[in-house]
């Protein structure tokens, strides 16, 4: 954790100019964390966790229909076009820095805070390992199972992709069964952003993924708890619903 030196501009320069992306979304607070996002099962890891935090900060919703996310503006930040960005004004030294990928803002928010990750060092880099057990195995695959489950994928009449899919859901799903038989969430009694990472994914599998009797949830023994748990958080149901939809 470091110690704030924040600036909030360079001479007569505000220090949020020097990003496109935020003269294109130009903030209300530009003292604020700026998050460019919306309530996907990545989206919500950064605004959960900025609940958590309790950290200020301004959103941005990165409208899809529009396909704001592939815009030069969005791009200039995130040359990837996907949600989750941001931009934290109060970066390392009293410098802003802009990043993208959920994983590493989570990873960022953690160690600038000294929170949501354990003490102790070992521990520490345990739950860093379920995080990216999270990025490099429960998003794809569950992405896949959507796909094939509910999206264009169900128009293909080989089973098969489904089959592979919602075999390695299970499998992980299982993976992650087993570690919470010791304790409340993955790393026992620390609430981490494993956790915060990892949730989110699985309840759009049961739930917008329609796959709750495909991956068999409720016959696991601790998972359907985990998942009550943290919906029970304050900080999670403000998260969930990060940057509010419009009305319709």
């Amino acid at each position: 954790m470091w110690q704030s030196h924040r600036q909030t501009t360079n001479g007569d320069q505000p220090l949020l100019d020097q990003f496109p992306i935020a003269r294109h979304w130009a903030p209300a607070h530009p003292d604020r964390i700026q998050l460019y996002s919306l309530p996907t099962p990545n989206g919500v890891k950064v605004s959960i966790a900025l609940e958590e935090l309790g950290l200020p900060y301004e959103v941005h919703r990165i409208d899809f229909a529009k396909d704001e996310q592939k815009s030069e503006a969005f791009r200039s930040l995130n040359p990837n076009g996907k949600i989750p960005a941001m931009i934290d004004i109060d970066g390392p030294n009293g410098q802003p820095i802009g990043l993208f990928e959920s994983g590493t803002i989570l990873h960022y928010l953690a160690d600038k805070t000294g929170r949501l990750l354990p003490d102790d060092r070992a521990r520490r880099w345990e739950a860093i390992a379920w995080l990216h057990f999270q990025v490099g195995g429960i998003g794809p695959m569950f992405c896949q199972v959507g796909y094939f489950n509910i999206f264009a994928g169900k128009e293909i009449d080989d089973p098969r992709p489904l089959d592979r899919y919602v075999s390695e859901a299970r499998r992980l799903l299982g993976v992650l069964d087993e570690r919470l038989a010791d304790g409340p969430w993955i790393m026992g009694a620390d609430y981490s952003i494993a956790d915060i990472a990892t949730l989110g994914w699985i309840r759009n599998l049961i739930t917008f993924y329609e796959a709750r009797e495909l991956v068999d949830f409720d016959a696991f023994e601790y998972l359907p708890g985990w998942l009550d748990r943290w919906l029970a958080r304050p900080a999670v149901q403000r998260g969930l619903n990060i940057p509010a939809r419009p009305e319709t």
